[in-house]
């Protein structure tokens, strides 16, 4: 008697292919969690970055003062545009009352895992203060600003204005800073 001889996988080999994949898919899901949910920290020092660099930029391609207005206590930040352009007769006062929409990378808010342990502007504490002011001046100049950020996970940031070319820079040793 001859025996046909069929060629294909048995249950068990199928089986242990469908358990691998299993085990490799369940070990790459806290990485692709991690590519969709910013972590607090990271999307707070890349807000406080991108609405710094353009109030930067506005100031410079204007040609006009631009403020960088600090909410502390609500922790917003916003550029509230050209503090120094005014025509004649209008009101030197700053709208700062309705927000940039939020996403536009000129207007920011802090997730409320992280704490703001300090915010010092031209060497004065405004941590607790209402609001807290940073000019941007066209020649790329802006105030001195040191902001130091905290999460719930014992992470620090310092980010600080770099006056002379209004660069923000990041530190994350806390030896640096404590």
């Amino acid at each position: 008697m001859k025996r046909s001889i069929q060629k294909g996988f048995t249950l068990i080999e199928l089986m242990i292919v469908v358990a691998i994949m299993g085990i490799v898919l369940t070990m790459g899901v806290p990485l692709v969690y991690r590519l969709w949910h910013k972590e607090a920290m990271r999307k707070a020092v890349g807000d406080v970055l991108e609405v710094c660099s353009n109030a930067r930029a506005q100031a410079i391609l204007q040609g006009k003062q631009t403020e960088l207005v600090f909410h502390p206590r609500e922790k917003q930040l916003q550029v509230v545009g050209a503090a120094g352009s005014k025509a004649a007769g209008e009101s030197s006062v700053v709208d700062t009352t309705t927000p940039a929409p939020t996403g536009s990378g000129l207007s920011a808010q802090i997730p409320d895992e992280i704490t703001i342990e300090m915010l010092d502007v031209n060497l004065h504490e405004f941590k607790d203060a209402d609001e807290a002011r940073i000019i941007f001046y066209p020649n790329g100049t802006c105030d001195e600003m040191t902001l130091i950020l905290r999460s719930d996970r014992a992470e620090w940031r310092k980010i600080a204005l770099e006056v002379t070319t209004s660069l923000a820079t990041v530190e994350t040793e806390v030896n640096k800073f404590r």
